[in-house]
């Protein structure tokens, strides 16, 4: 603990100064002073040294226009601290925390898995065979502009100089870096002044893979060699690719219609573009590098003659295949005819003659130079491809029932709107055996179904290895799956393509396994689906349907069951797990998460989402993504190869009682409580979210509605906001408690103790319960919700204080966190910069409401300067406590 003590304070200690200086350059002492009294304020409260009052006395003694520059004074401090902390996980190569000390490594891993009798060979062939897809969304959780994350990105090598360098003018030099990328970031704003478009958002995947994963993955693939050969194992083949990579930007058009087919081409164009740069790069220092003149026949032959320096020569014709395709890429963006034969399409163009010279190398006694940069390079081709990132479609059921109800009805066949399930699945399959096309290549419908079916040609369009898998949101019934393969199949595909059905709500769940299993008794759908099914689980809607005990429990016996069903069927099944930092949308470390699957669900098959911030904090350096894919690839090894056990008959018996506990603690308030509603909206920035410009979702599925109309992000983003994180604990405190109060603790303990899906649960609920501050939930409540609400608010507070009390006698603890330093060190740093922050916010939201309400505002600029105060306290409080969507 005191290595981490020292370490990060230092660094955080250097960057504040830095910022100090700053601020007193461009406000001068007088506004830094104030700046100083209430960060100690906040500190002497944070230790009870001070009550509440004085620091919101001195808080409102701002000046109005004091309160921007105040906000944003303690919002950068705690960008600086992320920097700060994620320089020191990065080389100390901490991704995550675990309770019980740090996470194993795929070094000991391994050793440990050989040791159980696993073969080297066997974990060789399951890693060659293991398939884990990253998906990249770009979820409005990230509130860090792009132009700040390469400016704190900066900051990450400036420290590891700062800690390098010994000699004062050195460190001098390293300092007066430090300080002007600090005020490169003061001086510029944190906030968008539009929403980034999907286009911008998959730019921003773009940049990930660019600046950080196109470095991580040859380096993490030569540490696995490494290890495998340590055991005597051979190394993965050079096509091997354990992890491969796939987007949602500019795919996901569920509820957005920003996302249009034009933009999915362009966006899939881009995405092409990127790779094509990268690899030219590439190949560029590649043909620099590989000077020597010896060559094998095989590459002799392959260039006509004797060449003085084949790879070059080799190289250089790549070079100028890749200038060419770089070339048609901006000629299809910009509308433009363009013809080249030279053009490469798919990653064999590319791999053939890269392999060609590795072989060639290794002919003539240069392997150490072949495993240098060529080996990189193949080892990014199979993960990246062509295409950079496989880009997945996404679309809701009722559009595509939309679509074919249109049809039918211009073909005089019926409203298949009408219909039920057997009658539409028999049209389907009559259609999707039918060799006449279903539709006229131009027929009157609206402009929805124009656009579905535009993204259909779209699809049919582009090279299958460019596209991933057609998800469908809102899915309950097999005919919801054949309904995509009929469009798609009338757009023009020819080729089948993974239809993915995503069950999100806690009745969906209940429904996947029998949805399923009528759809592999479709011979037809088998056959199409090549015996191989991917199913997508929804955690962040069926944890605001039910509570997150409820959602939990439900989502693991909907994997147990499906897992079971496709058995049956001989069908090979991938979970697809979507994800999101936040434990009400399934958040959980890695390596706990994903050890947490029923038995035998993983079977090396993996996909899931990796949202918004939680890119950038798992992946935005490479050390970080490094270690990221390393926590990955053991989690899902061991997960296939050793398995947890099932869990006892008594443990899923007090399971069911729980969730059922939960899910109906949790509905009798959030659905059945007449003045929740209310007290959310007053109480929270929930409204106020909608004008901060995060993504370029809608944060609401449909306009007006209450909360089941409201997206999962902003309402676990507005709860966060306040420090009340209900939809994380809300149920499971009365569902423990009364397991608790029935003589039950003992076995709970026992479930924590053996079953990592429970103790992943708990694990989570204990860090969440940490960043709960029930004096900011009150000053929001006094200063914000009607008096009559109040006793609503009292009730929360004391269930959440029962529960956190409950948690400690369970863990048989007297504090949280205490098996978790580093987590509990980073909330303790942060927490005297976030308080300020909090209470600017409450006060903010009473002036703008007020403004709007009662327009007591004497111009529409000081409004503005009150909103744009606002947001600032929205984005520093989300940088403050991370996970927060």
């Amino acid at each position: 603990m005191h290595r981490l003590d020292t370490s990060l304070r230092e660094q955080v200690r250097v960057l504040g100064e830095g910022l100090g200086r700053t601020m007193r350059n461009a406000l001068g002492d007088d506004f830094l002073r104030k700046v100083e009294q209430i960060r100690q304020l906040s500190k002497q409260l944070h230790r009870g040294e001070v009550e509440q009052q004085e620091l919101i006395q001195a808080l409102h003694a701002l000046k109005d226009n004091e309160l921007l520059p105040m906000a944003r004074a303690f919002t950068q401090f705690l960008n600086l601290a992320n920097a700060a902390e994620q320089h020191y996980r990065a080389r100390e190569r901490v991704v995550e925390d675990y309770r019980g000390g740090e996470q194993p490594g795929l070094k000991a891993l391994l050793a440990r898995l050989k040791d159980g009798g696993h073969a080297p060979a066997d974990l060789v062939q399951a890693l060659e065979r293991q398939q884990v897809e990253l998906v990249f969304t770009a979820h409005p959780t990230e509130v860090s502009r792009r132009t700040l994350i390469q400016k704190y990105d900066a900051l990450d090598a400036c420290l590891a100089e700062y800690e390098a360098s010994h000699q004062p003018e050195m460190r001098e030099r390293v300092l007066v870096r430090l300080e002007e990328l600090i005020a490169q970031a003061w001086h510029t704003d944190e906030i968008r002044n539009q929403r980034p478009s999907p286009v911008d958002e998959a730019k921003w995947g773009f940049a990930v893979i660019e600046n950080s994963l196109w470095q991580a993955v040859p380096a993490f693939y030569r540490a696995l060699d490494r290890e495998l050969e340590t055991l005597g194992a051979p190394r993965l083949s050079l096509d091997a690719a354990p992890i491969r990579f796939a987007s949602w930007m500019g795919g996901d058009r569920d509820g957005n219609p920003r996302v249009t087919a034009r933009v999915t081409q362009e966006v899939l164009w881009l995405s092409r573009w990127m790779a094509a740069d990268l690899y030219l790069r590439d190949v560029d220092q590649l043909r620099a590098e590989l000077s020597m003149h010896q060559a094998s026949e095989e590459l002799v032959q392959y260039l006509g003659g004797p060449a003085r320096e084949p790879y070059r020569v080799l190289l250089g014709q790549l070079r100028e295949r890749l200038r060419a395709t770089l070339d048609w890429l901006k000629a299809q963006l910009d509308g433009q005819p363009y013809q080249d034969e030279r053009v490469i399409f798919d990653a064999d163009g590319l791999r053939a003659p890269l392999l060609l010279c590795y072989r060639s190398l290794c002919d003539q006694g240069m392997q150490v130079i072949a495993e240098g940069m060529l080996q990189d390079i193949l080892r990014r081709l199979s993960a990246f491809g062509m295409n950079l990132l496989k880009l997945d479609v996404r679309q809701e059921a009722p559009r595509h029932a939309q679509a074919l109800s249109e049809a039918t009805q211009f073909l005089g066949l019926g409203d298949y709107a009408q219909w039920d399930e057997q009658r539409r699945v028999d049209f389907l399959l009559h259609e999707l055996t039918n060799p006449r096309p279903l539709l006229p290549t131009s027929w009157p419908c609206s402009e929805e179904t124009q656009e579905v079916l535009a993204t259909c040609r779209v699809i049919a369009k582009e090279r299958a290895d460019a596209l991933g898998a057609y998800v469908i949101s809102m899915a309950g019934q097999p005919s919801d799956v054949l309904a995509v393969a009929l469009l798609l199949k009338a757009a023009g595909v020819k080729r089948s393509m993974r239809i993915v059905p995503l069950f999100e709500t806690l009745a969906d769940l209940e429904r996947a396994p029998k949805v399923i299993d009528g759809l592999l008794a479709l011979d037809w759908y088998r056959r199409y689906s090549s015996q191989h099914q991917e199913v997508m689980i929804g955690y962040s809607d069926s944890s605001k349907d039910a509570g997150q005990l409820g959602a939990s429990w439900a989502q693991y016996r909907a994997q147990e069951a499906l897992t079971q069903v496709c058995a049956q069927h001989q069908v090979a099944l991938t979970l697809f797990h979507g994800r999101g930092g936040t434990m009400g949308r399934g958040g959980a470390p890695t390596q706990a998460a994903i050890l947490a699957q029923p038995p035998g669900s993983v079977q090396g098959r993996l996909k899931v989402t990796e949202q918004g911030e939680m890119i950038r904090f798992k992946f935005g350096l490479p050390a970080l993504a490094e270690r990221a894919l390393e926590v990955y690839t053991c989690a899902v090894l061991e997960a296939t190869v050793a398995p947890p056990p099932a869990p006892l008959p008594a443990w899923r018996e007090l399971m069911d009682q729980l969730a059922e506990t939960g899910v109906q603690s949790y509905r009798a308030l959030v659905k059945d409580h007449p003045d929740f509603v209310r007290y959310f909206r007053q109480l929270t920035p929930e409204q106020e979210l909608a004008k901060l410009p995060l993504g370029s979702r809608p944060a609401k599925r449909k306009a007006g509605g209450g909360i089941e109309s409201l997206r999962a992000i902003p309402w676990i983003f507005a709860w966060t906001q306040v420090r009340l994180m209900l939809p994380a604990w809300l149920g499971t405190d009365e569902a423990l408690l009364k397991a608790e109060e029935a003589g039950q603790s003992g076995l709970l303990r026992e479930m924590m103790d053996g079953w990592p899906f429970f103790a992943s649960n708990i694990n989570m609920l204990e860090m969440v319960l940490a960043k709960v501050d029930l004096a900011l939930v009150e000053e929001y409540e006094q200063l914000l919700v009607d008096e009559a609400l109040h006793p609503l608010g009292r009730t929360l507070r004391e269930r959440q204080q029962a529960l956190q009390a409950g948690v400690l006698r369970l863990r048989e603890q007297t504090q949280l966190l205490e098996e978790v330093p580093l987590t509990r060190q980073a909330i303790h740093v942060r927490t005297p910069y976030i308080i300020p922050l909090h209470h600017l916010q409450a006060e903010l939201l009473a002036r703008v409401r007020a403004c709007e309400q009662q327009g007591v505002c004497p111009t529409a600029e000081q409004q503005a300067h009150l909103e744009r105060a606002l947001m600032v306290t929205i984005a520093g409080i989300a940088a403050g406590l991370r996970n927060t969507g």
